[in-house]
Parts: structure tokens; sequence; C-alpha cells
């Protein structure tokens, strides 16, 4: 299934860093012009006030916070520039399959992690009226399989504490990029600060300026939005460590134990558009209950026991990287990783995984460079966008076509789903190859 093409977005030219003496970027959506003035980029000479740094990552998520340590481990210092006052906590958990756990071992934080979450065993699909469809064990299809949900909060502040005290600059939000003239990358903080760096890692999420100044487009929505929340049970929570699916008419949810006290849970529906951003969690909370009022009743408690500082409403949105259409990750030293590149939607839980692999995979082909110094920098950054596109595109179309699956409305079709589709056609290992990733320890 290919995106309509109202929803496909095609590059107007092929734009490099010395292609940017003109601030306005156009692009075409369908027969709408956009014009992107995020930042701006032109040649400008050295000034004695500017802060020189080898390194600057922009963005303080898992990307960012996974390259940086990444690279610290190989003794290169980075200077991880944070918009936010402090780290982006906020939000649920997410889920992690065995090529994510690699990336964390190999990244050195691994076993940190895994005492703090629940492995899960499997999985079980029901319809909506409870009945169970079918369910799996995820070492019976595959014995290497390691599956947990993960706070984001708990992940990011572990990550960060591998760092230097000084490693984050936080409240230092991209206002401004020029090239100077001895082909440093010049960065202006909206609070006025200048930092001259000779190599810029965007991990900047979705919303990436500098992937827009690279000439990507704005993510795609794809037509439907979810609830997510994370659910306490001070008393300790009463489910099996499974993942639980419940299979709808234009709706579905999902629940994971994340710990022995909490249990994340999600809803994601169709909706024509994104509709206005919602943040007070009263209504956030009526809205995903009346989705599933008449769904299991485990759903509502779930949703009635989350706090309301991690109950949210977000839409999904990807990008498709398409072959000689889509610019590359990288431009001279400037490079695009996780989010900022390739987002794609949760459908396969490989967002973060993806994150995870980038952050390794750059990093050895930097420290190559900078190291051995028989390849340039911006060399290797294109090296590390030929091997990860093979594999990032394919996955985001992927999530995106079991995306509009799952979220059938048509009666007949979702009777076929539930009688025969997925009690008798659906196996897991097909499902789950894609976390077979395999890369060498840092």
């Amino acid at each position: 299934m290919a995106l309509s093409s109202s929803t496909l977005l095609l590059v107007k030219s092929h734009l490099s860093l010395s292609s940017f003496s003109n601030p306005s970027l156009y692009f075409r959506r369908g027969e709408t012009r956009l014009r992107v003035r995020p930042i701006s980029l032109s040649i400008i000479n050295a000034r004695a006030d500017e802060r020189k740094e080898d390194i600057v990552i922009v963005g303080a998520g898992i990307a960012g916070l996974a390259t940086a340590v990444s690279l610290q481990r190989l003794g290169i210092r980075t200077l991880v520039l944070e918009q936010g006052e402090s780290l982006r906590t906020g939000g649920t958990s997410l889920t992690l399959f065995k090529n994510g756990w690699k990336a964390l071992d190999a990244i050195g934080v691994g076993n940190d992690l895994r005492s703090q979450f629940l492995e899960i065993q499997g999985l079980a699909i029901k319809s909506e009226d409870g009945r169970e469809l079918r369910s799996f064990r995820f070492k019976d299809e595959d014995e290497s399989q390691e599956v947990r949900a993960v706070e984001r909060r708990v992940l990011l502040e572990t990550l960060a504490s591998r760092l230097p005290p000084d490693a984050i600059s936080f409240s230092s939000k991209l206002a401004n990029i020029e090239r100077s003239e001895n082909g440093e990358t010049l960065l202006e903080l909206e609070d006025g600060i200048r930092i001259s760096a000779k190599i810029l890692i965007a991990c900047d999420g979705i919303r990436s300026p500098v992937a827009k100044l690279m000439g990507f487009p704005e993510p795609n929505y794809v037509g439907h939005c979810a609830f997510r929340g994370l659910a306490y049970f001070p008393e300790g929570q009463p489910f099996e460590p499974k993942v639980n699916y419940i299979y709808g008419k234009g709706v579905r949810a999902g629940y994971v134990p994340v710990s022995e006290t909490k249990v994340y849970w999600f809803i994601c529906y169709n909706s024509s558009s994104p509709g206005p951003k919602i943040t007070d969690p009263s209504i956030l909370r009526q809205q995903a209950e009346q989705l599933v009022r008449n769904w299991p009743t485990e759903l509502i408690n779930l949703i009635n026991l989350t706090p309301d500082d991690t109950i949210i409403r977000t839409s999904l949105v990807d990008r498709w990287l398409w072959p000689s259409i889509s610019p590359p990750a990288s431009t001279g030293s400037i490079v695009l990783v996780g989010d900022a590149w390739h987002p794609m939607t949760p459908n396969l839980g490989q967002g973060a995984c993806c994150a995870l692999e980038d952050s390794i995979v750059l990093t050895k082909k930097l420290a190559e460079a900078i190291k051995s110094k028989r390849t340039s920098v911006e060399d290797a950054f294109k090296a590390y966008g030929s091997e990860r596109w093979p594999r990032i595109f394919p996955l985001t179309v992927r999530a995106y076509l079991v995306g509009a699956l799952l979220q059938w409305d048509n009666p007949v079709i979702c009777a076929v789903r539930d009688n025969i589709v997925v009690p008798k056609l659906v196996r897991l290992g097909p499902v789950l190859e894609h976390t077979n990733f395999e890369f060498d320890p840092l």
C-alpha cells in the first residue's frame, strides 16, 4: 500500500550546504507550497567570541544521548545541546526488542536497565469482546529474543549519567546555523551564544530544524492518533509478563507490564486529522475511556490508575526515505540520527531500537575517521547513511503498512482478520525477523 499523491512530498531539488545562501526553502506537498524558515545558513567570517567545539550533538533524546555515550566510550568528547531546561523525561515507556538491547549492551548500560524492568515472555491477541485469538511465547519462536518495556525517563537518565557533568548544555535552543569560511558550522542559540563546531550531529527529533535545512519534508501524518499512559499500582500490578493486544474496528489497544508496579498502555484510533493539541489530563482520560468503554474492563482500570503526568495523546507520523528523491542523511560535516532522519510509526516497536542502532553505526564510522584519518568525516557520514538506509527504509514502510492493516474499520474485513488471519495465518517468527540485527561491539 502506498501513500496517496496528496500525502507524498517531493523534494524540489537536491541541496547542499553551499546552496543555502538564500534562507528560504520551498517544497511541494501535492499542490501546496510550504516555505520553511526555521533557521538559515550563510557563509560568514569567524568571530573571536565564538565557543569552539569539535563535535556538537543537537538534542538530548535517546538518539543524542546514546551517540554521546557511544563516542565517550571511545574517548571522543562531545557537547550535547538540549533546548529544554532539563532532560525531556515526559511521556510513558517504549518497548525494546533484542536489537535494542544489543545496542544498549554495546553502549554499556544494558544490565543497569535490565535490573529495573520485567522481561516480557510472550504476547496475546484478543478481540474487543475479550476473546483470545492467538498467543505466543517469544522464546518458543526465538531463544535469543529479549523484550522489555522501559520507562523513557529511566532510559534517558541512565544514558545521561554516563556523561561528564558538563557534557549537556540545557536551555540551548538552536536559532540559526551558518557556515564559516574554514568549513566549520556556526550555531547561534536563542540566548545569543555562538558555538563553532567542526562536526554537527542532529538528533533533534521528528520536527528537526536541521533536517528541514537539509531539504527533508515535514513528517507525514498517517491517519491515526494514540493515547498512551503508564498506570501505577502501588501495591503491585496483577498482570502476567506479556504484551496484550486488543483489536477492534478502527481502534486497537494494548498493555504490557513495565515493572512490578507499572503497566504501559495505549489506544490507537483512526482520525482524519491530528486535531487540536490537548494537555488537560481529565479530558485525555475521558476521551481514551470513551473509545474503549465496552471493551475488557482492565483497560478502563488502567486508564483510571494512570497519573496525570503520564497520560498523553500524540498523532502518528513517518517519513519515507525514497531512493533518489529524499536527501542523504548527511551534508558535509552535518549528519542526522534517529527520528530527525527517519521518523516511523510505533507499530513494529522499532523507533527507539533503530535510533540506538544508528548511534552505534555512526560512532564506529566517525571514530575510525577521527582516529585513523584514513577517511574523511564527510565520507564516514556517507558510509553511515549508505549502511543504514537499506535497514531504515523497509522498516518505515513496513511499520506504516502494519498500522494501516490493523486500523481497518470495515466489519467484514475485521471479521476475516479476527477469525482467519490472526488465529490461523499469523506466525511470530516472520513478524519479529526485523529484530535480527548484528553489529560488532564498540
